[in-house]
């Protein structure tokens, strides 16, 4: 093994002993914030409890009794009628209790991978548990008030009672506006509900809750609290229990629902799953914050998320205000109209990522599949990459012809390092070589790897998108499952594997010929195990990258033929050793001082 291979093996191990560290860390931190959070909790429960039972000791008995006994909002005693805007892009359903949205189909998006039918129906956005728009906490206007309609065009309804009135237009672009005007404005705190989103079936799917801060400071950095201390304890399942050591979290002694209340005023705010977003995206009164409800699975033994819903929350009722939501998939296009691109949560690499998806939708508009779509990309990448690429195999190539030099050169100044260095690196000048060279375009590559995994695991646009044998590239292939073990047979890992190894054979050796062997059936186990289990979008950008890796390195070992100083037979050389400039002026200032 050289120095530059045992340079990369350090760097890696480097990088692998950080995200250890890292991990544990934050890890700890998650652990210190639900401890934290749990000792405030049951402080403000003690404290609660308290302030109640002192309100109850100074009211009569009868008014404590009845206090303690107050039942649930009841059910209007009207009739509850639907009413159904719609478009060629989503059907939204509308509920006379509370003027609110119930329940949102996408026309464009199924629920299963595969052909639509009645078998496969439209993907929906279920809000009847934490209805859209519903209007609380303003007294004398319970949440599912009842209204009337009043109007009803082709694409609004106009609902009122002696309160409020509500009208709601459904837009284009998955948007729908919601004009309200107030009887008897007043500064009365009330809250405006963005819906509920569902955790998918999907083990890769996720939720999260962002927002936009309103204040200039905040220089218009998005905000993912899933990776805030105050909440992502529970958006992660480390609530309890292991914190992400030794497995998931003890769903024992947890409540079903987390209330949390962030104080922070914002632009829009969206609550989203891993391909589908609901949020409020404007309006024209500024909110002061949202609540967070946080719902697991009851019925599960490990911490497990069921739903994530926000309300957000305003100061005051005024004469009229206007707010527009965004309920539908997380669509770059469609999200950076809106001012919210940074929902897709890219990442540090964003500034990558986001023409990465534009090239993507701009080959699947050419060619309407999007495997071809990522084997266009593929190519693209590869071809802007190949000068470096091509300058790197051609600087390893001349890193094997020198071998013998090098050999030569360490056999004789062993015992003498200052001297070694030197004429290592004469050796490099005479012959153009840059012993770094190889690991440039491996180093330049890593961002581009990362924005693409970013991309291929959460757009929308590969959700079941078929390829091949392929039915869902955002997804494992998964064929076979109830045959094979690890979720069933993924063929695009193997073959990624199968070509990594080949692209290693085909590299130009610079160091013990075992070792590379060694390497040879190491990097694409190591690669096996990690892509095994990620969406097959990824393997099959990697497996096309590979093939025309191994299809640069054949070609130019055709045009320039084998190195001139190859070995074979275990390392024994088959031709003369020659010797540098620097080694002849040496022999000869030796010579004539003898």
């Amino acid at each position: 093994m050289n120095k530059t291979e045992k340079l990369i093996c350090v760097l890696l191990g480097l990088f692998l002993c950080w995200w250890v560290w890292h991990s544990i860390s934050t890890q700890k931190k998650e652990a210190e914030a639900y401890a934290k959070h749990q000792v405030a909790a049951q402080a403000a429960a003690k404290a609660a409890a308290a302030k109640k039972a002192a309100d109850a000791a100074a009211k009569p008995a009868a008014v404590a009794a009845k206090a303690e006994t107050a039942p649930a909002p009841a059910a209007p005693n009207v009739p509850e009628a639907f009413v159904v805007l719609s478009n060629a892009q989503e059907t939204v359903t509308l509920s006379t209790w509370g003027a609110v949205v119930k329940k949102i189909t996408l026309s464009d998006y199924r629920q299963f991978p595969g052909k639509a039918d009645n078998d496969n129906p439209e993907t929906v956005l279920d809000f009847s548990d934490n209805p859209m728009m519903a209007l609380s906490g303003v007294e004398g206007i319970p949440a599912n008030a009842p209204y009337e309609i009043k109007e009803r065009t082709e694409n609004s309804v106009t609902f009122a009672n002696a309160s409020v009135t509500r009208k709601v237009t459904l837009l284009p672009d998955y948007t729908i506006e919601l004009v309200e005007e107030f009887a008897a404005p007043k500064a009365a705190a009330n809250h405006v509900s963005l819906g509920v989103m569902q955790l998918g079936a999907s083990k890769n799917d996720v939720l999260s809750i962002d927002s936009m801060p309103a204040d200039p400071a905040a220089k218009g950095k998005a905000v993912h609290y899933s990776d805030d201390d105050r909440i992502k304890a529970f958006l992660r399942g480390t609530a309890s229990g292991g914190f992400g050591c030794g497995g998931p979290a003890n769903a024992e002694g947890q409540p079903v629902v987390r209330n949390i209340d962030l104080a922070s005023p914002s632009k829009w705010i969206a609550v989203k799953n891993r391909f589908f977003v609901t949020s409020l995206c404007e309006c024209d009164q500024a909110n002061e914050g949202f609540a967070v409800k946080i719902r697991r699975d009851p019925k599960a033994a490990t911490y497990a998320l069921k739903s994530v819903s926000a309300d957000a929350r305003f100061g005051e009722l005024p004469a009229k205000r206007t707010m527009s939501f965004y309920a539908g998939p997380k669509k770059q296009e469609l999200l950076w109209n809106r001012g919210m691109k940074d929902v897709m949560e890219f990442g540090m690499w964003r500034w990558l990522c986001y023409p990465l998806v534009s090239v993507l939708n701009f080959f699947h508009g050419i060619i309407p599949n999007y495997g071809i779509a990522i084997i266009l990309l593929t190519i693209l990448v590869r071809i802007l990459f190949w000068p470096l690429t091509h300058k790197s195999t051609v600087g390893m190539r001349k890193m094997q012809e020198i071998q013998p030099l090098m050999k030569e050169i360490q056999a004789k100044f062993k015992d003498n390092p200052q001297r070694l260095q030197q004429e290592t690196w004469a050796l490099y000048k005479e012959h153009k070589v840059n012993p770094m060279s190889s690991c440039l375009p491996m180093l330049i590559q890593i961002p581009v790897f990362i924005a693409l995994f970013n991309v291929l695991r959460s757009a929308v646009e590969l959700r079941y998108a078929p390829f091949l044998w392929i039915s869902d590239l955002s997804e494992p292939e998964r064929l076979f499952a109830s045959w094979f073990p690890f979720g069933g047979l993924n063929i695009l890992p193997l073959l990624m594997a199968l070509t990594t190894g080949l692209q290693s054979a085909f590299s130009p050796s610079q160091g013990d010929p075992k070792q590379q062997r060694m390497m040879t059936v190491f990097m694409p186990l190591m690669m096996l195990f990690m892509f095994y289990s990620f969406p097959s979008a990824l393997s099959l950008y990697w497996f096309v990258s590979n093939l025309i890796s191994v299809a640069q390195m054949w070609w130019i070992r055709k045009r320039y033929g084998a190195p001139a100083a190859s070995v074979a037979n275990g390392g024994v050389e088959v031709v003369d050793v020659p010797q540098t400039r620097q080694m002849r002026r040496r022999q000869e200032r030796e010579s004539s001082g003898s």
